[in-house]
């Protein structure tokens, strides 16, 4: 079971600084966000974030151009949330992020470290459908559950 302490665990160090810090910037904002998170479409959300409203919103982080340049999924996020945002660490080099294979008009952008994150562009709101939205809602509010139950007993690890 992958709790909230391990993720990014696979991934370079640098990704969880950036998730810490957009994190934080979104605790302050009034989104409770977990990492890591399956979606029904087979894709893993790097982070993912619900408001009081419930307004779904998905963070991919990119911490290398390599790693840019080379994903080819991650507009099949999309279609699971209210607002996409992509969040890279300070340095990171943004002019990919006007390009229009980017969608810059939808995507948002954050630059982030392990301490805070600032939004430097913000994301379009493109409403998701009602049915939609109950299902990724309760998807996100039962993995959420599950995560702190395994962090309550480990024995019920493996169910994530």
């Amino acid at each position: 079971m992958a709790s909230q302490l391990a993720c990014f665990e696979d991934a370079p160090l640098v990704a969880a600084d950036v998730a810490r810090g957009v994190a934080r910037l979104f605790f302050r904002q009034d989104l409770v966000a977990l990492c890591e998170v399956p979606l029904g479409n087979g894709r893993r959300a790097d982070i993912m974030a619900l408001d009081a409203k419930g307004c779904v919103t998905i963070v991919e982080i990119k911490c290398s151009r390599a790693d840019l340049r080379g994903d080819a999924k991650w507009r099949d996020y999309l279609d699971y949330c209210d607002r996409f945002l992509w969040a890279v660490p300070a340095g990171f080099d943004l002019a990919p992020f006007e390009e229009a294979h980017f969608l810059p008009d939808v995507a948002g952008l954050i630059v982030a470290d392990r301490y805070d994150a600032a939004v430097l562009r913000e994301p379009a709101h493109r409403p998701l459908a009602g049915a939609r939205r109950k299902t990724e809602t309760l998807r996100f509010a039962r993995r959420a559950a599950q995560r702190l139950l395994g962090s309550l007993d480990p024995g019920l690890a493996g169910l994530d």
